[in-house]
């Protein structure tokens, strides 16, 4: 916002302060769902589900634990590049993410007839090329405006901007 305002809805330091809040609050909550990834075949099995569908959910929970972490990145990196509208590299790094993504789902299922952890690969790299891509952009001088590095006045903020998240989840479910 700061930057397509052009400085004027928010600071430049305020708004990157934001930003690290963001990253804090969804670490957070990536930490707090955890157990439920980690812990889904007991559950599964509490709620009276046959074995073999809870050891196959087993199997791609914790699988997808990488999945949970790379949606922070994701999040807060499309978000910053948004707001100064570098919508391109989002868009190019999504169409070779699809790319990588099905060859090797193909190649993974049906050539060499993997399981599903090695099919799962395919997956996690989809979220994650996307992710290293954007990172790249933006810390690499592409984005020197508003991009310094982070900054320890974002724990300033960090209780109320966490007490809206918190708020504004609730709305949603």
């Amino acid at each position: 916002m700061a930057y397509g305002g052009g400085g004027f809805a928010i600071s430049y330091p305020l708004a990157k302060a934001l930003h690290i809040i963001s990253w804090i609050v969804l670490f957070l909550t990536a930490i707090c769902l955890l157990p439920l990834f980690i812990f889904t075949s007991p559950i599964l099995t509490l709620l009276g589900q046959d074995e073999s569908i809870t050891e196959v959910a087993r199997t791609i929970c914790i699988c997808s634990i990488p999945i949970l972490f790379s949606y922070i990145v994701s999040n807060n990196c499309q978000t910053f590049l948004q707001s100064q509208s570098n919508n391109v590299i989002i868009s190019f790094l999504a169409a070779l993410s699809i790319i990588i993504h099905v060859s090797l789902s193909w190649l993974f299922t049906m050539q060499f007839k993997y399981g599903i952890p090695r099919a799962m690969i395919s997956t996690i790299l989809a979220y994650w090329i996307p992710n290293i891509g954007q990172l790249i952009f933006i810390t690499c001088d592409w984005c020197p405006e508003t991009w310094k590095g982070f900054s320890f006045l974002a724990f300033k903020d960090l209780w109320p901007a966490s007490k809206l998240s918190i708020s504004f989840g609730a709305m949603l479910s």
